[in-house]
């Protein structure tokens, strides 16, 4: 909790193009939260780099993620949204809670497993202990929800094992999070493997529908998307290809499955597929035309860049300094 009101981190890596899995899954949701909480959205640019990026891309990608999350409808007046790069607390906490985090409660991590099989030729130190600094990242906003996935529960986990831990050590310091995930599009699967989560990084183009991709576009995905066999519009777990587009249909047009399926009772599945791209297109439309027009206000992001970056180091520096005091670290001579 900071300053009497209960607090929210999330954040999503600088690398790819967001699609509408990010979007439906997180975004559209976080804009529900922001009177509710104090909230802090970061890009995670420090998590990007335990992959090889080039330099110039990833700051293009990063400024582009920022950006998009204002344009998704984030207020950067009532939510902090910032770089996590630009606030060194994130690693002075990860150093700290690495030598609260023990090497089993790592190696269990699916995610390394993973990440590890697809980077062999780049198995660093930091992909292994990444959990470590996604539990900083949360921590130090004494964050009492964290809006997440349901792939990433294992991390939240060990965030919360490793606070405790610490607390048991040196007192009531870390508020403990609660994972935050919400059930109607939560998880987005891919339009080619619908068992499979939708994927910035899939080499498939037509598996993700990105939220700057064109009408066209959209639709064409979309139509080419993987179904089950039959022909009836309905929500069930042996029919996962049109149960992944009625969930996406029924984020994007607010409707019920119930009522989804009333409606396209006796329609078929190439009819079904055109409306669900038609709803996408329109919902993402607002968010590219916003878009757009703050990619061509520099001075804007600039300053958004800049203040957000001042608050979070103000609240993020406000519990390091206190974790700093319990291990022991002399205070600084100001």
């Amino acid at each position: 909790m900071l300053d009497g009101k209960k607090s929210l981190f999330s954040g999503m890596q600088a690398t790819g193009t967001l699609h509408i899995g990010n979007y439906l899954g997180a975004l559209k949701n976080w804009v529900e939260l922001e009177n509710e909480y104090e909230t802090f959205y970061c890009v995670v640019d420090m998590h990007s780099i335990t992959v090889r990026q080039d330099p110039a891309e990833l700051r293009r990608k990063a400024r582009s993620l920022l950006t998009l999350y204002i344009a998704a409808g984030l207020n950067p007046e009532k939510n902090c949204i910032y770089y996590q790069s630009h606030v060194s607390a994130h690693a002075e906490l990860a150093w700290i809670l690495n030598c609260f985090t023990y090497m089993g409660e790592l190696n269990r991590m699916t995610q390394f497993k993973d990440k590890a099989a697809k980077n062999e030729g780049n198995i660093n130190a930091g992909l292994f202990t990444y959990p470590v600094l996604m539990a900083a990242d949360i921590l130090l906003f004494q964050s009492d929800i964290v809006p997440v996935g349901d792939d990433q529960k294992q991390h939240i986990e060990l965030t919360r094992d490793v606070a405790q831990r610490f607390n048991a050590i040196y007192g009531d310091v870390f508020t403990i999070p609660e994972p935050y995930i919400k059930k109607t599009g939560a998880r987005i699967m891919s339009l080619q493997e619908p068992t499979k989560k939708m994927s910035k990084s899939d080499d498939n183009p037509n598996a993700s529908v990105f939220l700057l991709d064109d009408t066209d576009t959209i639709i064409r995905k979309f139509k080419r998307a993987v179904t089950d066999s039959g022909n009836e519009i309905r929500y069930a777990e042996e029919k996962p290809g049109i149960s992944n587009l009625i969930e996406i249909y029924s984020v994007a047009t607010g409707k019920s499955i119930p009522e989804i399926e009333k409606e396209f009772d006796g329609k078929g599945y190439g009819e079904f597929k055109i409306a669900v791209g038609e709803a996408v297109a329109a919902m993402l439309k607002p968010v590219q035309d916003r878009y757009n027009e703050l990619c061509n206000d520099k001075e804007y992001i600039d300053n958004v860049i800049k203040t957000n970056a001042e608050k979070a180091s103000y609240y993020a520096n406000k519990t390091l300094r206190k974790v700093q005091k319990k291990v022991g670290f002399p205070e600084k001579i100001r």
